[in-house]
């Protein structure tokens, strides 16, 4: 913990603009309830009750009126922070709250009151054990939902259901611990302590539960971060006309003229709740023209940092010897899409052929029309297989990355522990080992194993006021 960390601090914690209601909050830290008091007189020229709205003046330094609205005291430890709150709730214009935010800096000057850093009162939660880690991320997580899904499962996460299976995870690493470390300070006692306590088993039922909760992480990450798709091909397969059938709106211009799409155009959709950032980009071709060659470039810039490219082509023609030259430089760590549009011209149906894996990249091959929106549903389908989503999973909770890097390093030592379990003495101090450092990554996410810096940027990102 910074000695900051207990500063008393203020915020406005609404959203930028005029709204009908904006938020002033202060938290005392260290100054407590007499900072508290000192500030509520100052401000409202009377003591709050705890926990009861009150309707009253927010008086300036003269003792006229700034604005007039409801002012809520919540005394330590039952707040936000688990410190002293104090919440001026007035009128959303920005000059009102900018006034009544600078009238507590300089009532609140004899305590120095300071201006809130973004997160800092999420992180003063955490801090004062209000909430754990992965919930705290969870607070801003719900806030930047894109989805109703992502929303529903950040809530989860803030409820603590993602917390309580880390727990249950870390509490059956420690019980197995408790075995080998038994084992080891006991050589000489003829009971094989493993053996009797089926050590094995508990390990191999610890490794399917974490499997588990990996999967369910998954698909949470899948909920926050979506899907990155690019549409690549070249000029005038539909791309465009894609894109707009995709979104449900004409984002796009469409045109029969080759070369129409000079630059990216990027749209985020949402199908079954995954966010799919979709990028319309220039169509692929030797060019003499300048503006149109620095489109190209921006295309392959885009196709590197994809999650899956969409290969567009024309049906009526099939895969050119220009569409292999184009395949051949995709990346091959990114998915492939091969799309045959207008089959509305070709007279055969909307269909989804399985392609090999291995034969250029691709994963399949999708015919449709994107025109009349025949097969487009085909599609959306393909893209939630790639993803990996698996339909109606209303349990999930939102993750980040750094969860999963945690979760898949835990399952990596709780794999070599496996390899160590029930040998030699030796190979049980490698054994023990390998499970500590199972539950430091697991600690890592709640955050009872974490460092400051790692703190420092988490909290960083979060909005000021929050």
């Amino acid at each position: 913990m910074h000695a900051t960390d207990s500063d008393p601090i203020v915020a406005i914690a609404t959203a930028p603009g005029r709204g009908g209601i904006g938020v002033v909050r202060v938290s005392f830290g260290r100054a407590g309830e007499p900072a508290a008091q000192l500030l509520m007189q100052a401000i409202t020229g009377q003591t709050l009750a705890p926990r009861h709205a009150s309707y009253v003046p927010f008086l300036d330094a003269s003792g006229n009126a700034l604005d007039r609205g409801i002012a809520l005291y919540f005394p330590a430890p039952h707040s936000y922070t688990g410190e002293h709150v104090l919440e001026l709730q007035g009128h959303g214009g920005p000059i009102v709250l900018q006034l009544l935010l600078q009238r507590c800096i300089d009532a609140g000057s004899p305590f120095a009151l300071r201006l809130a850093e973004p997160g800092e009162f999420t992180r003063r939660a955490f801090l004062n054990d209000k909430l754990d880690l992965a919930q705290a991320e969870a607070v801003a997580d719900l806030i930047e939902a894109s989805t109703e899904a992502a929303a529903r499962s950040a809530g989860r996460s803030l409820e603590g259901a993602f917390s309580r299976d880390i727990h249950a995870l870390v509490d059956d690493v420690i019980a197995l611990r408790m075995l080998v470390e038994a084992t080891l300070d006991f050589p000489e006692e003829e009971i094989d302590f493993l053996e009797a306590a089926d050590a094995r088993g508990k390990l191999a039922r610890i490794r399917e539960q974490l499997a588990h909760v990996l999967a369910e992480a998954r698909q949470g990450a899948l909920l926050r971060e979506g899907l990155s798709v690019v549409l690549a091909g070249q000029p005038n397969v539909g791309k465009s006309s894609l894109l707009n059938a995709l979104a449900g709106a004409e984002l796009a211009i469409v045109t029969p003229i080759a070369g129409t799409t000079r630059d990216k155009v990027s749209q985020t959709i949402q199908i079954e709740g995954i966010p799919l950032h979709v990028i319309d980009t220039a169509g692929l071709r030797e060019t003499e023209d300048e503006v149109e060659k620095i489109g190209i470039e921006r295309t392959w810039n885009e196709i590197e940092r994809a999650d899956v490219v969409l290969h567009l082509l024309d049906a009526r023609v099939g895969m050119t010897d220009e569409d292999r030259a184009i395949a051949t430089r995709f990346p091959a760590a990114v998915p492939v899409i091969r799309v045959l549009n207008k089959t509305d011209l070709t007279g055969n149906e909307p269909s989804v052929n399985r392609l090999d894996p291995a034969a250029e990249g691709d994963l399949c091959e999708v015919r449709l029309s994107a025109k009349q929106g025949d097969g487009v549903s085909l599609l959306r389908a393909e893209l939630l297989r790639i993803a990996g989503w698996q339909a109606g999973a209303e349990s999930v909770y939102l993750a980040r990355e750094r969860h999963l890097i945690a979760l898949r390093a835990a399952a990596q030592h709780l794999e070599q522990s496996a390899m160590h379990a029930g040998q030699n003495a030796q190979a049980l101090d490698l054994f023990a080992e390998e499970l500590r450092l199972a539950q430091e990554q697991l600690n890592s996410i709640t955050g009872e194993f974490t460092s400051d810096d790692l703190l420092g940027v988490i909290f960083s990102r979060f909005c000021i006021g929050k």
